[in-house]
């Protein structure tokens, strides 16, 4: 769930839920946010529903959840379990002219943007798995293995 508006061809419901600020609040308010964060520099905020993801937990589903730094902290606070992915650019330089090959964003939500990704790219030994995206398909490829071989994800 965001506040940011939807990027082209992106599908609410689909991409992600998109929501105005007061709606957001009402969703943290009534507790109903398993993890949730304001991000580049307070510009939006962005979180994950906790109703979809217990229901999946609760029927032995494995759930992959996308989330910045913060989100996997407080995931890994709720659900100590959880096992962690860093997705990672190549380079730092492919990652300046991915976000600014976009030409979605101004050069102040770049450069917040980039500000934010410094230390996301720190902590990554924090996560159990680190897997570099250069290649869409090979990091899909990487994921779906690491998800398929995670103890414990009931699929087997």
């Amino acid at each position: 769930m965001t506040t940011r508006g939807p990027r082209p061809g992106e599908v609410d419901g689909e991409d992600y839920f998109f929501v105005t600020a007061e709606e957001f609040q009402r969703h943290i308010d009534a507790g109903a946010m398993l993890e949730w964060a304001d991000i580049h520099g307070g510009l939006q905020r962005s979180g994950t529903p906790a109703g979809p993801v217990r229901d999946a937990l609760d029927g032995g589903r494995p759930v992959l959840i996308e989330v910045d730094l913060v989100g996997a902290r407080n995931i890994k606070a709720l659900l100590p379990e959880a096992h962690t992915v860093f997705l990672a650019p190549p380079s730092w330089e492919v990652l300046v002219e991915r976000l600014t090959g976009r030409g979605t964003e101004s050069p102040e939500v770049i450069e917040r943007r980039l500000a934010t990704a410094r230390g996301e790219l720190e902590a990554r030994g924090e996560f159990d798995r680190v897997v570099v995206n250069d290649n869409v398909d090979d990091a899909v490829s990487a994921i779906a293995d690491i998800l398929l071989s995670t103890p414990n994800n009931n699929n087997e």
